[in-house]
């Protein structure tokens, strides 16, 4: 199946049924890593991404001054977040999956919120339409397909 080749509601379709599908068949070590990720993300609760060295080196990696959504630097918008695409409440064991992860400043993080990434498409399409191109090309394609397969 190519997912490149889907529409939009098939996709949040085949989203939900995989994770529907594999919410139900969580192990153990599922729930380490949805643990770990709290340990690697943050210290002493602290809500901004970055606060442990390896997520700090993590956020310098794989950011610029930017949020890739709103293109305003994250000073003005928050700071920085580091999101899941398709989120822990619906998708637990792929918390440490990098692929799932983006950096983005704390006002698209709060709008985001816990959406599916389809939703979230959906959404920006309605409400912001002049950003939607940019959500778009950070579809996790190639996460939902490694799910799929």
């Amino acid at each position: 199946m190519n997912i490149e080749d889907k529409e939009l509601q098939e996709l949040f379709e085949l989203a939900k049924k995989i994770g529907n599908k594999r919410y139900h068949k969580l192990t153990h070590q599922d729930f380490e890593n949805y643990r770990k990720f709290d340990y690697w993300r943050y210290i002493n609760g602290d809500y901004e991404c970055g606060t442990t060295p390896e997520s700090k080196k993590w956020v310098r990696e794989n950011s610029d001054w930017y949020c890739p959504v709103c293109k305003h630097h994250y000073s003005q918008k928050g700071g920085k977040t580091i999101d899941h695409k398709l989120p822990r409440a619906q998708f637990p064991w792929l918390s440490m999956e990098f692929q799932n992860l983006w950096v983005i400043c704390q006002i698209c993080n709060q709008q985001k919120s816990e959406m599916n990434w389809y939703e979230y498409e959906h959404y920006i399409f309605v409400h912001h339409p002049a950003l939607y191109l940019v959500v778009q090309a950070a579809r996790p394609s190639l996460l939902i397909q490694s799910l799929n397969d």
